[in-house]
């Protein structure tokens, strides 16, 4: 009986130690994750609830909020008033922290998880040497469209077919908008060039009166109920839309499209960093990994995650595209800070001048002025007849 205990002592530290290291090692306390919209598993539809696991098997609690989009992330992170621990910006994004000193240098010692993450998402562009980021996920930008309603969809130009017009969605914001007229135009997504930005500009604004709404996450309840008919979006989100409404279709356009990585950081100011970086080894955990993209639809960059995940999901095309279709993608680079501007500027005055708004506009104050010029009219004709009327009464008997 006692050696069965021993045996079973030593089998249990040495599965102990062949175990690999995850947050259960980190300190407590609270970390303050500020990711996108509908961007981590929650327990919904039986998927795993990722913050509830990491919790558990922490004691780190997290206070969770959401952005969408890098630049509404990157404002908040810039103005500062807030503090976060964990953020989980795009690609481009990510140079730009980098490059304005706004992240910190992570410490790999305590994220041995990353042992996992494949060799093709490391040593990118944006993070050359691998300091301030870990990957969390990667997809293509592509058009959803609903097949009931559009046909022949191979192209960025059916964003501008006046035949869909107020059922065609369009980003909101600058940076993928502008992706989308500049490679209509021929252009490279990482162009700095003033003139090839005033193009593109003249072409969205030429979309404008077509576009429905421009949108983020209000793209999902849009979509699902067929409210609008075309959009531009992730898609990664398309094959989690496409299980509310079956008559989804996707294409990633023939001009060249996105691909992206988004990725986990460390801002400076935080306060909890190790639990920051227990939070990122966590989610690199393949199973983790694997449940949580199982739910979101998105492709990991963990290719031991796909054996935890449903196969239907591990090997959809839309997901994990073949390398030819892949050729035609290209990726965002950190743009100069007066190209940024710049863009800033021109997107601003693509969505406040002309288009529908001014119409719109218009129409009301017109509408406005004849509704009060018919109750003006009719009160004049009211006075009229009631002077007529007094007039016209005989005077009475004496």
């Amino acid at each position: 009986m006692r050696k069965r205990l021993v045996t079973l002592l030593l089998t249990a530290l040495l599965v102990m130690a062949a175990w690999p290291i995850t947050a259960s090692a980190a300190p407590g306390g609270t970390i303050n994750v500020y990711n996108w919209g509908q961007y981590i598993a929650d327990g919904t539809d039986g998927s795993l609830d990722v913050i509830a696991a990491f919790e558990e098997e922490t004691g780190i609690k997290v206070n969770y909020v959401t952005f969408d989009s890098n630049e509404t992330m990157y404002t908040k992170l810039k103005t500062g008033g807030s503090s976060y621990d964990v953020i989980i910006p795009s690609d481009y994004m990510v140079g730009r922290l980098i490059a304005e000193d706004m992240l910190e240098p992570l410490n790999f010692d305590n994220i041995p998880n990353y042992q996992y993450v494949d060799e093709s998402f490391r040593n990118t562009a944006y993070d050359p040497d691998n300091l301030y980021s870990v990957p969390y996920t990667w997809g293509t930008v592509g058009l959803i469209y609903n097949s009931k309603y559009v046909d022949n969809v191979t192209g960025w130009s059916s964003l501008w077919d006046p035949q869909y017009a107020g059922k065609i969605l369009m980003f909101d914001n600058c940076r993928d908008a502008f992706a989308i007229a500049e490679l209509r135009l021929g252009y490279s997504i990482n162009s700095s060039d003033p003139a090839e930005y005033q193009e593109a500009a003249n072409l969205l604004q030429q979309q404008k009166p077509y576009v429905q709404q421009y949108v983020m996450d209000q793209i999902f309840s849009k979509m699902e109920r067929e409210e609008a008919w075309l959009a531009p979006y992730y898609a990664g989100d398309y094959l989690t839309m496409v299980e509310e409404n079956p008559d989804l279709s996707f294409c990633l356009p023939e001009e060249g499209f996105n691909m992206f990585i988004d990725a986990m950081c460390i801002p400076k100011g935080c306060t909890n960093k190790e639990g920051a970086e227990a939070f990122i080894n966590f989610l690199c955990d393949p199973e983790i990994s694997g449940r949580n993209m199982d739910y979101l639809g998105y492709s990991t960059p963990i290719s031991a995650a796909k054996e935890y995940m449903d196969p239907e999901v591990a090997n959809d095309p839309v997901a994990y595209p073949d390398a030819e279709t892949l050729s035609r993608g290209s990726s965002f680079l950190a743009l100069p800070t007066e190209s940024t501007q710049l863009m800033d500027s021109l997107w601003l005055t693509v969505k406040t001048a002309g288009g529908n708004t001014s119409f719109y506009l218009w129409s009301s104050a017109a509408v406005l002025i004849l509704v009060v010029g018919l109750l003006t009219i009719a009160k004049i004709r009211k006075k009229r007849r009631i002077a007529r009327r007094g007039c016209s009464r005989r005077p009475e008997n004496p």
